[in-house]
Order: structure tokens, then C-alpha cells, then sequence
């Protein structure tokens, strides 16, 4: 089954989680207002609204950046990304 990649981004307070489509002008996206990071059950559960599962085995993994490229002093951006598929028995 092929594997896709979900990234989540935050800074501030809201977070984004979207499934990456390459060639989709559009990616299906959660998002949390004004909330703290999203906990494993809330990704998995934002994931499955959008008909995808976590891949078996695969793990979340965390870097961070900047809001302006390479200026330390802005806000810090964190980004998660995981490998995801499309849910068994169904269709995204």
C-alpha cells in the first residue's frame, strides 16, 4: 500500500495537520485554534476524519524553524511529519 506523508505545523497556539498530495492544488488539513500541540489521539483522530491511518511502524519526528529564514530572534515554528496511507477499507 503506498505511503504518504502528513506534516503538522504550529506556531502560537494553532496547528495545522494536512496530508501532502503532490499535484493536488488542494491538501485535506485539520486544524486547532488556539490550542496546545495536539496529542497522538487527537492526530490520529484529525487523520482518520480525512480517511488516513498512520502507516504501521512509522513514528512522528519533530524539527523546528524559524518564522523569517535564518532570524533566531522570530517566533519559533514547529513542524511534525509522519507516514501515513490511506485507511483500510476505505477511500480518501
Amino acid at each position: 500500500m503506498k505511503t504518504l506523508t502528513a506534516q503538522m505545523s504550529g506556531a502560537g497556539g494553532q496547528w495545522r495537520l494536512y496530508v501532502v498530495l503532490y499535484g493536488e492544488s488542494e491538501w485535506p488539513t485539520v486544524r486547532w485554534e488556539s490550542a496546545p500541540v495536539p496529542t497522538g489521539a487527537q492526530r490520529r483522530e484529525a487523520l482518520a476524519s480525512l480517511g488516513y491511518e498512520v502507516a504501521p511502524g512509522a513514528e512522528w519526528t519533530w524539527i523546528e524553524d524559524t518564522q523569517k529564514p535564518f532570524d533566531d530572534s522570530t517566533p519559533v515554528i514547529l513542524i511534525a511529519a509522519v507516514d501515513v496511507r490511506e485507511q483500510e477499507g476505505g477511500a480518501a
